[in-house]
């Protein structure tokens, strides 16, 4: 979902969950972001033809503004499973409707805490060559990419902690 969605006038609920994924409450987004509370989210590596999607955050992004991204994804709304939600974020992020959603983490809970965000979570991979259309404003570049070409940029880049952690070490396929 779009950042910006969470205005005073009609704030985003999200879910606070635990470690075994029950609701333990409902907050808005900025406060589940202020007060760094676990909250379930998706993150969907694209490939193509061997190569992965990266694409560059939006600097009004609540969280790692202009950071580079190893996948598409978000916070999952209130009462979605993990598969809509990450329809969804491919349908809103980069434009892509009837995919096929191929689950990486065999079926199992991903869990990330750092200092900036708690989040359980499921990966997914979809392989399209496109159209891509970045048109909620989230993305503002993408290109594809090698990984020896991603490891040259990770030294100079900064990329989001939690897909890099959760989502790289599930992209065997890719080179």
């Amino acid at each position: 979902m779009n950042d910006a969605s969470d205005t005073p006038e009609s704030p985003e609920m999200v879910e606070v969950v635990d470690e075994s994924n029950q609701v333990l409450d409902v907050v808005t987004r900025a406060e589940m972001r202020a007060r760094v509370l676990r909250h379930r989210s998706v993150s969907i590596a694209v490939i193509n033809e061997g190569k992965l999607l990266l694409h560059r955050r939006s600097p009004h992004k609540d969280i790692w503004p202009l950071w580079c991204d190893i996948a598409v994804g978000g916070v999952v709304g209130i009462g979605e499973d993990f598969h809509s939600a990450a329809q969804r974020e491919v349908q809103e992020e980069i434009g892509l409707s009837d995919i096929e959603l191929m689950a990486i983490d065999g079926g199992r809970l991903q869990i990330y805490d750092d200092e900036s965000v708690s989040l359980i979570g499921r990966c997914f991979l979809v392989q399209s060559a496109g159209p891509l259309r970045f048109h909620d404003g989230e993305v503002v570049e993408a290109w594809w990419s090698t990984r020896q070409e991603f490891e040259e940029l990770r030294r100079h880049e900064r990329f989001l902690p939690d897909s890099t952690a959760l989502v790289l070490p599930l992209l065997t396929m890719w080179k």
